[in-house]
């Protein structure tokens, strides 16, 4: 008998020689039960292909402006999914997945014991560190991507010398064409010009949204001023709260005061003869009723209401009730938005949810705002009789009502009557990229309807009616994996087209450009009032 030494020597060699011939063909067992086997990881990709087919509401007219095949698109990116050994490769391959169908309001998100958002990732609820710059990018040039500095910290240690104008050269070694191209996986967005902007917002921060390894320490540039002279400039991240920034403090809207700060608009009014009021709009907030009720009593207290309207639009974000403002600024009747859903096995789950909310007066909301001016009945009726109808008999989608039942019953031909109190002058609508949403759809109806001109650039173009989110699990399973989200349905403009991917065109384009940065929202404002002076 070989004594013991010799018996464990044989053993652990054997053992070591098992070990490295697995790990060279690749047949290692994984460890990692988050991730699963290739098997849990090809069943989850066909799963989240197989209910994007069923359930998705997609947008012709996008994919058509994108050259996206949704579906070719997706199965492009099973290899990655199958073939991922971590859990943060199988969480940017699931992202990649995710956009790989061009819309801005889907996104993934990691749950209690599944996959981890990685840190600084949108919903981590980390604080994400910025650098002492911001850039965008000039939408004068589509066919290109120049890249320039559109504000810096007022603090020098911060921005080291950076002006507002400069040219971006490279970032962290790549060129701007060529970040373009590595962001474009992981940023979510519904048309191109909405892509440009969501990839200036985030070019600066340490976020999680990118690999890490499209990361350094710093942030580093190299910039050409405006006297041809190329240098460079290695900024360190901090935290955003510790931020002034130049252009943005000097923002202003001259020859008008602010007379009011709301959480839906700051009110700005004229400090000289111009018959007219600003509206800088923040977003559809929750308090959009409350705050237009506030607004047209103080318009009717001032002497107001027969004012012209500047609706500054070029920073806000969606929300939900935009026609119960357009009631109250514009004097004429207006066909409101439409929207459906698309039949699949998501809508008596759907159903219930919100009627057990109802029955709970729980009303579904939106940022903690109801979505309807009724009670929500208009809403429950609709969902009870024709969507669960459509459902039962197997149709693809809903009849389209007027949007979300919000503002109209169903058998509504979507009119709108102007409010009792209402504003009686003319509106210039200024516009921009940065958002959309239920900014696109208060795009649509005052566009499509004839209520004002428009002139800026066109919003982000993402606007649906709902989406559906599901804790994904392997197949065969009750182990979570990821969050994963669907675009179930569509929003219909007055003029009958399905806006995500679509917006409407600007009356007036003036692009944001590397020249006209420091004077862009002067240069709106003297149009806008040039616009109102000639009507």
């Amino acid at each position: 008998m070989k004594n013991t030494n010799d018996l464990r020597a044989a053993v652990l060699a054997f053992t070591v020689a098992v070990t490295l011939t697995v790990g060279a063909c690749g047949k290692a067992p994984e460890t990692d039960s988050v991730i699963g086997s290739a098997e849990d990881r090809k069943a989850l990709f066909e799963y989240l292909l197989e209910k994007t087919m069923q359930r998705e509401a997609f947008s012709p007219e996008k994919n058509r402006r994108l050259n996206l095949d949704v579906e070719t698109a997706m199965r492009s990116l099973e290899g990655d999914i199958v073939g991922a050994q971590s859990q943060e490769a199988l969480f940017y391959a699931l992202a990649r997945l995710s956009n790989a169908r061009r819309d801005r309001h889907l996104s993934v998100q990691g749950v209690p014991g599944g996959l981890n958002s990685p840190r600084y990732y949108p919903g981590s609820g980390d604080t994400v560190p910025v650098s002492g710059v911001r850039v965008d990018v000039d939408y004068s040039v589509p066919g290109d991507i120049v890249l320039f500095v559109s504000d810096v910290a007022t603090d020098n240690e911060l921005s080291l010398g950076v002006s507002i104008g400069d040219r971006i050269l490279t970032v962290n070694g790549a060129t701007p064409a060529e970040r373009f191209e590595q962001a474009r996986p992981y940023i979510r967005y519904s048309t191109e010009h909405g892509f440009r902007k969501k990839f200036s917002q985030q070019a600066t921060t340490r976020t999680g949204l990118l690999p890490p390894d499209l990361y350094s320490d710093t942030f580093d540039l190299t910039l050409e001023n405006s006297r041809g002279e190329v240098y460079s400039a290695r900024l360190p991240y901090v935290d955003a709260a510790t931020i002034e920034w130049k252009n943005e403090s000097q923002r202003r809207f001259p020859g008008f005061e602010l007379v009011a700060e709301r959480p839906t608009f700051d009110l700005y009014t004229s400090s000289g003869d111009e018959k007219a009021i600003v509206l800088d709009w923040h977003r559809f907030h929750a308090k959009l009723i409350a705050d237009m009720d506030w607004l047209m009593d103080y318009a009717a207290a001032q002497g107001l209401l027969d004012h012209d309207i500047v609706f500054n639009a070029t920073r806000s974000g969606g929300g939900s009730l935009g026609a119960y403002a357009i009631q109250r600024l514009s004097p004429k009747p207006f066909k409101t938005t439409f929207g459906n859903l698309r039949i699949s096995d998501v809508i008596p789950t759907f159903i219930n949810e919100r009627v057990t909310a109802f029955e709970q007066r729980e009303a579904p909301t939106d940022h903690g705002g109801k979505e309807t001016v009724d009670d929500g009945t208009w809403l429950i009726e609709w969902l009870t009789d024709d969507l669960q109808e459509a459902y039962d008999t197997g149709q693809a989608y809903s009849n389209n009502v007027p949007f979300k039942l919000a503002h109209a019953p169903k058998d509504s031909d979507g009119i709108i009557q102007p409010a009792e109190v209402h504003f009686s002058g003319n509106m210039v609508c200024i516009m921009g990229p940065n958002g959309g949403s239920h900014l696109d759809q208060f795009y649509a109806i005052v566009t499509d309807n004839g209520l004002c001109g428009t002139i800026g650039m066109n919003t982000g173009g993402y606007s649906n009616t709902w989406e559906w989110t599901e804790s994904v699990s392997f197949p065969g399973s009750d182990k979570p994996v990821i969050s994963f989200m669907w675009n179930i349905g569509h929003t219909i403009s007055p003029n009958g087209r399905i806006v995500e991917g679509d917006p409407s065109e600007i009356g007036e384009f003036i692009p944001l450009t590397q020249d006209n940065v420091a004077e862009y929202d002067d240069i709106l404002l003297g149009r806008a009032l040039v616009i109102l002076a000639d009507k």
